[in-house]
């Protein structure tokens, strides 16, 4: 049975520079790397060394204390090097991709596979990590028996890609890809789309898929909003995660015997020229997608991912693994006359500090100035305003701070990760770094655990 849900709290931040449709562009890349940082919790042990000669689809590195766990190249070529950080912190290995991709073959039985063969081909392949698990947003237990695992078929955040451009050409594997995650899960399949794009699903669903149709302001995209208003997660419950445009990748490899990590991102943000979508492979170099796109001169941010919840790059770093988008904007490095006093005709403001109410078509050129300091908490019910969840946040970030392990349990610590409360930074009053507290509860909560 589907439901729709229409969700009233929330806030879609408009910005310009969305990417166009009609605009797709192939672009290689000469360096491709898979970072541990882009995943909670991870504590990587290495498979190879600076030289190898790797193939699409080999581990480059595992999970210590889940060696089954792999991560694997997304390219074929030679490991040209490993980076590293402070006291040695594994930060990426990079791999200088060949001219034509030699693919290692994995032998995908024919007929019905079962549910421990679906997750042993997944574990060898490195697509496992394609798979989080919430309570704590992290790589899915691949022991647990979740009691439903939940699709997310769109993306509500700022200047998003269109999940519709991104599978044009998956059906098949889409299909495929919902059939292995059907078997995996202990209960129900989510599938969860935005009710006004009319998105079709595949026709031969599993027949636990449930179809259910989200409306209203972002967050409604994110899995944590959708799983609290299908099926909330008490203690001792697990709900795996996967996003549409993964689960078709999921689909490929078990259609093809190979890892094909082809993707489409979107390039978007008021200082790219030509906002597109890029056709590309997993892990590329920032630099050589956003090479020749970008405005020239002054000041800007590139980040991997969205504006609320991505990371910021360099040229030389690389896409991120769980990433469907780049996007710019301008640094927030200059000081304005009179700041706040004037008009603002042109700024944009959840509240009615400036009058962007009065024009709700518009798309605004922001930037990453703070327009304000860090401060003690304001409580003004900023945060609830944005938040479709039934939580308190202040009382969740106070308990987090005095690190109250119960009283974050009662506060749903369990049921949230940083991008869900996202958007409440963003109202912040007081500049609170909400995203950077939820992420230290959480290691606080798993380190309670073991």
């Amino acid at each position: 049975m589907s439901r729709r849900i229409k969700l009233k709290k929330g806030l879609d931040i408009r910005l310009e520079g969305e990417a166009d449709a009609g605009k797709v562009f192939t672009v290689s890349s000469d360096l491709y790397a898979v970072k541990p940082t882009d995943f909670r919790s991870l504590v990587p042990r290495l498979e190879v060394k600076v030289g190898d000669t790797v193939r699409a689809g080999d581990p480059l590195f595992s999970n210590k204390h889940r060696p089954e766990v792999k991560f694997t190249s997304p390219v074929s070529g030679i490991v040209e090097a490993i980076r590293r950080g402070e006291k040695r912190q594994l930060l990426a290995v990079v791999v200088k991709a060949d001219e034509e991709i030699t693919c290692k073959p994995f032998d995908i039985p024919s007929g019905d596979l079962p549910r421990e063969k679906i997750i042993e081909l997944l574990l060898d392949s490195g697509l496992w990590p394609l798979i989080k698990q919430r309570p704590h947003d992290i790589i899915a237990d691949p022991s647990a028996r979740p009691k439903a695992i939940f699709v997310t078929a769109f993306d509500s955040s700022p200047l998003a890609p269109d999940y519709r451009v991104l599978l044009k050409d998956d059906a098949s594997a889409l299909a495929a890809g919902l059939e292995a995650l059907g078997k995996l899960s202990g209960g129900a399949l989510h599938v969860n789309a935005r009710e006004r794009d009319a998105w079709s699903p595949p026709r031969d669903l599993p027949d636990n898929a449930r179809v259910n149709y989200f409306s209203g302001p972002h967050p409604a995209g994110n899995a944590g909003v959708q799983i609290h208003h299908l099926s909330p997660i008490d203690k001792g419950d697990v709900a795996w995660v996967v996003n549409l445009p993964d689960v078709a990748l999921v689909g490929r490899f078990l259609l093809g015997g190979r890892v094909d990590a082809r993707k489409t991102i979107a390039l978007a943000g008021p200082e790219v020229t030509e906002p597109a979508y890029i056709e590309t492979i997993a892990g590329a170099r920032i630099g050589s997608l956003v090479e020749g796109r970008l405005r020239d001169g002054g000041h800007r941010r590139v980040i991997s991912g969205n504006v609320l919840t991505g990371d910021r790059v360099e040229m030389d770093s690389f896409l991120g693994f769980y990433h469907q988008a780049i996007t710019v904007i301008p640094e927030g490095d200059r000081h304005e006359f009179l700041g706040w006093a004037t008009p603002g005709f042109g700024k944009f403001s959840m509240s009615r500090t400036f009058p962007s109410f009065l024009f709700p078509g518009r798309r605004y050129r922001l930037d990453t100035n703070y327009h304000g300091e860090r401060r003690a908490f304001v409580v003004n019910g900023e945060y609830e305003k944005v938040l479709p969840m039934d939580i308190l946040p202040v009382y969740l970030l106070k308990a987090i701070l005095a690190g109250d392990i119960e009283k974050m349990e009662q506060l749903g610590i369990l049921e949230v990760a940083p991008e869900d409360l996202a958007l409440c930074e963003f109202a912040c009053t007081s500049k609170i770094p909400v995203q950077e507290i939820v992420a230290g509860g959480i290691e606080l909560m798993m380190k309670e655990l073991t």
